[in-house]
């Protein structure tokens, strides 16, 4: 019955504009539907990635596509690498991505059938046997974290495993990180590693400028670096190549 409203609503939305998708086509029982949620609001998940300690060997990409099936050429988490030309010297930078699970999540705004949401721990997350697969949520996100799985039909994305997170485990990409560059935790327990790590060393986040909020953080983040969400090479202005050698 799911996959048949799904299929009847992703049909209603391909025929009109993103407007009247949202304000018409939409049944108003399903837009008004609260999602399902039996999360403990005690906690309050998040990630920190220290980045002096990312080494760039992919190895939590693939866990995570183990761990949840990704179809071959998408990802959940990927490690982006960048050669940084500094004229007679050049230094490489990696920079892991992820869905952010932003405190103000704007692929949650834009949803029609409330598929994407925020539960009480924080975590962001697609419901797939309500999500029509309309993709406004992969172009609301500033972070280039969502696909549309073409496998399913729907929207996909990091939930930090949340089938793992629920059993008291840490996502697979944690887990299988060589280097421990990445800490997961309990932002609500003041002591957790999260929040001891996040107390003792200045962070950055991802495209602050933005006004989501993320509860993913980065130890050792360049500046220049915090608005690049993609794996191409970094142009350097002489300011800006002045700048980052002066922090070698």
């Amino acid at each position: 019955m799911k996959s048949d409203r799904r299929e009847f609503l992703k049909f209603l939305v391909g025929g009109a504009t993103a407007a009247a998708a949202t304000a018409a086509v939409i049944p108003k029982e399903t837009a008004e539907a609260a999602p399902k949620d039996d999360s403990d609001s005690t906690h309050r998940w998040g990630m920190l990635i220290d980045l002096r300690k990312c080494i760039g060997c992919q190895a939590c990409s693939v866990a995570c596509s183990m761990e949840n099936d990704v179809p071959l050429g998408y990802h959940r988490t990927i490690v982006a690498t960048y050669e940084l030309d500094f004229g007679d010297t050049a230094r490489r930078a990696t920079l892991p991505r992820l869905c952010n699970h932003c405190e103000n999540p704007p692929c949650v705004e834009v949803c029609p059938t409330q598929a994407t949401y925020k539960r009480h721990d924080g975590i962001v997350v697609v419901d797939n046997e309500v999500c029509i697969g309309c993709a406004y949520c992969v172009q609301a996100c500033p972070y280039d974290a969502r696909f549309i799985n073409p496998e399913t039909h729907t929207a996909d994305k990091c939930n930090f495993c949340v089938h793992r997170t629920e059993a008291g485990l840490l996502p697979a990409c944690v887990e299988t990180c060589v280097g421990g560059a990445r800490i997961f935790g309990d932002l609500n327990d003041p002591g957790s590693e999260i929040n001891r790590l996040l107390r003792e060393h200045a962070t950055q986040v991802l495209k602050p400028e933005m006004g989501t909020d993320p509860r993913v953080f980065y130890i050792g983040l360049s500046e220049y670096l915090q608005a690049r969400v993609n794996g191409e090479p970094v142009p350097w202005t002489e300011e800006e190549l002045k700048k980052e050698l002066a922090q070698l």
